[in-house]
């Protein structure tokens, strides 16, 4: 679950919303990319700031690269080859997923507009009475991990609706046709990216077999979106494996049923992921002085002191800890731009989905479901 344009976002945040595919027979399949190792993960999975391995652009017969695929996850995760055969003999490749991800991008929506597709008063509502009905299980895992009870909620509401549109894809099939027919658009400039994401999703497709054997799910029913996230707080196979938690103590991480094993895994992958830290402030309003330019950093990480964001002319709105590291954020209201300081646990927000508006709805939005004022769009 990772962060990107309005696209982008839509494609992580907006999945459990997509209609039915509608299963298609098979075209002839085209040539696909040499596929990842262990040793050399998807561009996706290298951290911010790191350089990304060099990805070989040559096209591959897609008999070539599935078998590849096979005996690569047969080695990776122990799994027998004829296995792996098995499950994918009945795979399908689903044109509607491929038109999904071929969707045009958008232009980037502003914050006034962004805000009221995530924060209405029927989500706020929704929050509040699924926090009611939770609060003693939510509760525990605020206590024990320190990420607010109202966080976790926010998540699942912008995620997921509170869990009632997980996503009707065949989470097999939505990964087949990504990890193999990842759609091209015929643009050079875009080619070398169309690949990285084409091996992030075969990745996810071998993650998707180690996960089933680990967790005893069978893979043929498995439900989600057309991006192949699960559950009600829409983990990718990679994140499922890495992230979740058995939070009622049964022995399985069950994130379609069980919601203290949602709880505390929403909970667990901020802690983990995001570097959560408990007790701290998520961002406060700013301004910027008159005459001053906007300050937008490559991205949220929280590495600028506030005696260098002084010098820039941003002010905090309110009192905050000395010392705090923050990245300023600007956004297009209604009425003007605003600003804000995001510290570390906003860029935890950022990496359940790397946009800012995201971050800032998904905290707006559980501010609004704890009670507290937020400011107009």
């Amino acid at each position: 679950m990772t962060k990107p344009a309005l696209t982008g976002l839509l494609t992580l945040v907006l999945l459990g919303c997509v209609p039915k595919e509608a299963v298609v027979a098979s075209p002839p399949a085209p040539a696909v990319p040499r596929g990842p190792t262990a040793a050399n993960p998807p561009a996706e999975a290298v951290p911010e700031k790191v350089a990304a391995p060099a990805v070989d652009l040559a096209p591959v017969p897609f008999e070539t690269a599935r078998a590849s695929f096979v005996r690569d996850t047969s080695r990776r995760f122990g799994i027998p080859a004829a296995e792996i055969e098995a499950t994918l003999a009945n795979a399908k490749f689903l044109d509607s997923v491929v038109a999904a991800m071929s969707r045009p991008a958008e232009r980037t929506k502003p914050w006034h507009e962004y805000r009221p597709m995530f924060i209405t008063q029927a989500r706020i509502d929704g929050g509040r009475a699924f926090l009611a009905q939770n609060r003693q299980a939510l509760e525990k895992v605020q206590a024990r991990t320190g990420v607010p009870a109202e966080l976790i909620v926010a998540i699942i509401g912008v995620e997921t609706s509170y869990g009632r549109n997980t996503g009707n894809y065949s989470v097999l099939d939505a990964l087949y046709t990504l990890a193999f027919r990842y759609p091209r658009s015929g643009d050079p400039a875009k080619l070398e990216r169309e690949v990285r994401r084409e091996l992030f999703f075969r990745d996810e497709l071998a993650q998707l077999f180690a996960l089933a054997r680990e967790e005893k799910l069978d893979i043929a029913a498995l439900k989600g979106s057309y991006a192949g996230a699960m559950g009600m707080g829409q983990f990718m196979p990679s994140s499922y494996r890495q992230f979740a938690v058995d939070g009622d103590g049964d022995g399985r991480r069950d994130l379609f049923n069980s919601l203290d094993d949602v709880f505390a895994s929403v909970a667990n992958y901020f802690v983990n992921k995001g570097g959560w830290v408990p007790g701290a402030p998520i961002a406060v309003p700013a301004t910027l002085a008159a005459g001053r330019e906007p300050f937008d950093p490559e991205d949220w990480t929280p590495s600028h002191s506030l005696a260098e964001l002084a010098a820039r002319g941003y002010a905090p709105q309110q009192q905050v800890p000395a010392g705090i590291g923050a990245t300023p954020v600007s956004l297009e209201g209604a009425a003007g731009p605003q600003y804000w300081l995001g510290f570390q646990n906003y860029y935890a927000i950022t990496r359940y989905n790397i946009s800012k508006m995201y971050a800032m709805a998904v905290y707006q939005l559980s501010q609004a479901i704890a009670g507290r004022e937020i400011p107009p769009a």
